[in-house]
């Protein structure tokens, strides 16, 4: 008892710490401390400092160089980076195909791999008014469809002289119905095959729908809008010029609407859908 008596004696004892002035020995500045309140005061200094580095840590980009921390912008900006990387990869071995198969033509051997070839056709509404099939049936057409909003008028106020091209090499499987509200034509092709541009035109809409997938819009200056659904990989954006036959996506099978790969393609002239398989052979 006497020996433990003695320690906390001890350890209670406090000291005096004087500040003396150098030259006249005149006290400045003293206080009393302990070993048991010095322990309290340096444990206190430690906390408070752990505290503020970890608030500097935390609030400062100091964190991102800490093992295992990554800011969730940094973590997004990755991604977005894997998946342009990825897209420029398919890009890159696309153009390398078309690359390796005009070497192998120029050479006089056989293409390495099936190029899409696009197929044109010319289009003279003026010469077509001359069959009196076609006119019964655009009278009988427009008196049924009269009050039809979504009707193109008279193929009459078409323009004439139109080429198109077909948007991809395939076999036809689904067809143009306007009472069913379905304003295009599915065509069903391989995967990887090449989107065409319909005809010169502007790229006003290129991004993703819940529906159609990957899709990209074009329009064109007589008028019309050609649209592609459902792709794999959109190779223009917004704003871009495009030739006509010139690649603009690869096919696939995105969106919720979509049940194979293959393209959704259609044609409005004037805000109004028509029957692409009336402009282009498929």
């Amino acid at each position: 008892m006497r020996r433990k008596s003695a320690f906390w004696e001890r350890v209670r004892f406090k000291y005096k710490l004087l500040f003396l002035n150098e030259n006249t020995l005149e006290e400045v500045f003293s206080f009393r401390l302990s070993q048991w309140s010095g322990f309290w005061v340096l444990l206190a200094f430690i906390v408070l400092l752990v505290t503020l580095t970890s608030v500097v840590i935390i609030n400062t980009p100091i964190r991102n160089y800490l093992p295992g921390y990554m800011d969730s912008e940094i973590r997004q900006e990755m991604i977005a980076n894997a998946l342009k990387t990825d897209s420029l990869e398919q890009v890159l071995q696309i153009q390398a195909q078309y690359i390796e198969n005009t070497i192998a033509i120029l050479k006089g051997e056989s293409p390495i791999a099936e190029v899409p070839q696009p197929d044109t056709v010319s289009v003279k509404p003026g010469s077509l008014e001359k069959s009196k099939e076609l006119e019964e049936f655009v009278r009988n057409y427009e008196e049924e469809e009269r009050y039809n909003l979504n009707v193109l008028t008279s193929l009459a106020s078409l323009p004439s002289n139109l080429i198109f091209y077909r948007p991809v090499q395939g076999i036809l499987s689904g067809q143009f119905n306007n009472t069913e509200k379905h304003y295009g034509i599915d065509i069903s092709a391989p995967p990887k095959s090449s989107v065409l541009a319909t005809m010169k035109g502007t790229v006003v809409l290129s991004g993703f729908d819940a529906n159609g997938g990957y899709v990209i819009q074009i329009q064109h200056a007589n008028g019309f809008l050609s649209v592609y659904k459902h792709n794999a990989l959109l190779l223009k954006k917004q704003g871009d010029e495009v030739n006509a036959g010139e690649a603009i996506a690869i096919v696939g099978n995105t969106g919720s609407l979509s049940n194979g790969t293959h393209l959704h393609f259609e044609l409005w002239y004037n805000g109004k859908p028509v029957n692409p398989e009336e402009f282009i052979v498929f």
